[in-house]
């Protein structure tokens, strides 16, 4: 693997917002999630749950239900009482409607996504139509008090269940009267306190399933208003419900973050009559559990912890293997730190504001493995606050460290660095030309004399930095045969030749610079691009998909190269296709230009073209576990990859001289320490 020095960075204060909700896409491919910043995310399963899409949040929009309708559009709706529609292209509002009722509390859709019903603060609920390029009020229904937490769809659209405190009712959607009140309390015994009804789901035989500030989950025959079943899964509140499509599978989760699954099983073998089961407790966040989808093939759950896990229902696979695997992803799918190589400088980007700091640095050398001793300690320099209340798109130093740039949903801000001494002084950079806003990701050139600015419809814009502070507009890329996505990845090589640039329909275009042409597009492949970038030397196209596959492509040439025949002709190990996090970022050594350096969350690699690629027999073993073998067995096991997991969460990887690294790590530990405290749970012996 060789041997680096390695700058050890865990300053960067990351706290990832908690999941505030989820919404599986109907007979569809798409997980959106919201979390309680406002951010809205959406996860393609069919790209291994790649991240494929963000939007960032905003200060003054809450996000408390998302909702599919109409095939692929996403709404969304909070505290703020708007229901917004979300651009999935441009990745950003595209039009909100007031709701009439004050804040709202909950939105679903009918079954045929015709229709949004909305539950608000002042006990309405109110109908909704989708139409082409936006939705009308329709009617309210009969209005009660009591702000309306929850609402279920029956699956025939004939009738709303709500669910608010101490009770739940019944809606017939034609005549919008209240055809059935239950008092969700009235079995509970000297009750003294207000019980919430957190959540809910109408299932097509008539049955109306709630969970409470209680604790219970329970089965109504909401015709009768009679109790059919009461399960008290925890000592503290249910807060979430989803139901799977056969209705046959319940996904609930607590207070405690603990996640259940209920299944109608029969009562006995060759029983008609059925019953709902407690079968599965899952532990797997420490805070609430404020959102759960059922999938057809997963249990999915985000908390306040900032985790999304989905596990796999095993009755559902075929066969052991990755899609069998369960996955926790706590961290974005793309970077939020940028390298000044140079200067030697780091900027985090956080919601709204960004941090630049200089690396520390050490006198000392020693044996591998050895901490040392810094004779300067890691400095922060500035930090930049972006105003109003949108939160940050994007954002990039350059190499030399003299140019900071960042982009809101509706503003592009550039910024010129200077250091004197130990003084920093910071000056925006006036008129920066108009552009198609927002920025979704900005990439300096080697030389730091070129900005290049990702934006919507496939379109970049290249700006040329001038001194002592200023910059023009050179030119704008449109694809040749149109994109109505925006550009998320951008790549540039180091000559300054060729930009790369991947866009939401997953192709690969390639610009040439110099003549400012189209170059060619890069052979579709059907999965999402997690990360590429451009040899130094060669200008060969590295490239990241997330299902784990790798490819190398000539751009000079317009082809594949020989060794990314090679890999694809031989296969991949096993252990390497089944990692269920994707490389956010790939870069190189020039001292050594055989080695392709990457990394996930959870690994650092470095790839060694010169050597052979491993068979599935052979064993991904981590360094320091391969240190410990005799040398004859390390030769044995000599392969193309050298995999480190000593640095994780490992959110930023790069290369800062021939034999100087800087990694960023973000331990789970060290932000869940900022959160609220979690609810204590009595454990046996204690």
């Amino acid at each position: 693997m060789g041997e680096f020095e390695v700058h050890r960075v865990r300053f960067f204060g990351l706290v990832p917002a908690g999941v505030r909700c989820l919404a599986c896409q109907p007979r569809g491919a798409r997980l959106a999630l919201a979390r309680t910043d406002g951010a809205v995310e959406v996860y393609n399963f069919a790209a291994n749950y790649f991240q494929e899409k963000i939007i960032p949040g905003n200060e003054a929009r809450s996000v408390e239900a998302l909702c599919w309708a109409a095939g692929d559009r996403l709404f969304g709706a909070g505290l703020g009482g708007e229901i917004a529609e979300y651009d999935l292209s441009r990745l950003c509002v595209a039009h909100s409607v007031d709701g009439g009722g004050g804040p709202i509390w909950s939105m679903a859709a009918n079954s045929s996504g015709t229709q949004l019903a909305i539950g608000c603060e002042d006990g309405s609920v109110k109908l909704f139509q989708v139409v082409p390029g936006g939705i009308q009020f329709e009617r309210n229904m009969d209005r009660r008090t009591g702000r309306i937490l929850c609402l279920s769809w029956h699956p025939s659209d004939t009738h709303i269940a709500a669910g608010s405190i101490d009770a739940l009712r019944v809606f017939n959607v034609s005549s919008g009267q209240t055809v059935q009140r239950i008092m969700v309390n009235y079995h509970v015994h000297k009750v003294k306190r207000e019980c919430i009804v957190w959540s809910i789901a109408f299932l097509s035989s008539g049955t109306v399933v709630t969970s409470d500030s209680f604790g219970r989950v329970q089965f109504w025959d909401w015709e009768r208003g009679t109790l059919q079943e009461s399960h008290t899964v925890s000592t503290s509140a249910v807060l979430s419900l989803s139901v799977s499509e056969k209705e046959d599978s319940i996904i609930v989760g607590t207070s405690t973050g603990a996640t259940y699954q209920f299944q109608l099983l029969p009562v006995k073998t060759g029983s008609l009559e059925k019953r709902w089961v407690r079968t599965k407790p899952f532990q797997y966040h420490t805070h609430d559990v404020r959102a759960v989808a059922h999938s057809s093939t997963a249990l999915i759950s985000g908390g306040l912890d900032a985790q999304l896990v989905i596990r796999p229902l095993m009755e559902k696979m075929q066969k052991k293997g990755y899609d069998a695997a369960l996955r926790k992803f706590t961290f974005p799918h793309r970077r939020l730190v940028s390298c000044a190589r140079k200067a030697r400088l780091l900027l985090f980007q956080f919601s709204q504001h960004l941090e630049l700091w200089r690396l520390g640095s050490t006198d000392e050398t020693g044996k591998d493995g050895e901490v040392l001793p810094l004779c300067r300690m890691p400095e922060h320099l500035v930090q930049l606050k972006s105003k109003g209340p949108e939160h940050i798109y994007c954002s990039c130093v350059s190499p030399c460290g003299s140019w900071v740039a960042y982009s809101t949903a509706s503003r592009f801000h550039l910024y010129r660095v200077q250091y004197k001494g130990d003084s920093v002084s910071v000056k925006k950079v006036p008129k920066v030309p108009k552009l198609l806003l927002p920025a979704y990701q900005l990439q300096f050139s080697a030389d730091s004399g070129r900005l290049f600015i990702a934006s919507a419809r496939g379109s970049v814009h290249v700006l040329q930095l001038l001194e002592p502070g200023g910059c023009k507009h050179l030119h704008m890329f449109r694809p040749p045969s149109g994109c109505p996505d925006a550009v998320y990845l951008l790549a540039v090589s180091a000559d300054g030749h060729w930009l790369a640039a991947v866009g939401g329909d997953w192709a690969i275009h390639i610009y040439n610079l110099k003549c400012f042409k189209h170059h060619c597009t890069v052979p579709t492949y059907n999965c999402a691009v997690t990360a590429l970038a451009i040899h130094p030397i060669t200008n060969n196209l590295v490239i990241a998909y997330s299902d784990q596959q790798l490819f190398e492509f000539s751009i000079p040439e317009k082809q594949y190269t020989a060794w990314s025949r090679m890999v694809q002709n031989s296969g991949l190990h096993k252990a390497w296709l089944e990692r269920d996090s994707p490389i956010t970022h790939i870069t190189f050594n020039p001292k050594n230009p055989s080695h392709i350096l990457l990394h996930d969350i959870y690994m650092f690699c470095v790839l060694d073209k010169s050597l052979p690629l491993p068979d599935n027999s052979a064993l991904l073993m981590n360094q320091s576990t391969l240190k410990q073998l005799p040398e004859t067995a390390r030769q044995r096991q000599l392969h193309a990859f050298k995999i480190c997991k000593k640095f994780q969460p490992l959110l930023f990887a790069d290369l800062l001289d021939d034999n100087c690294l800087v990694m960023v790590e973000r331990p789970i530990m060290d932000f869940k320490t900022q959160l609220p405290l979690p609810i204590q749970q009595k454990k046996f012996g204690t």
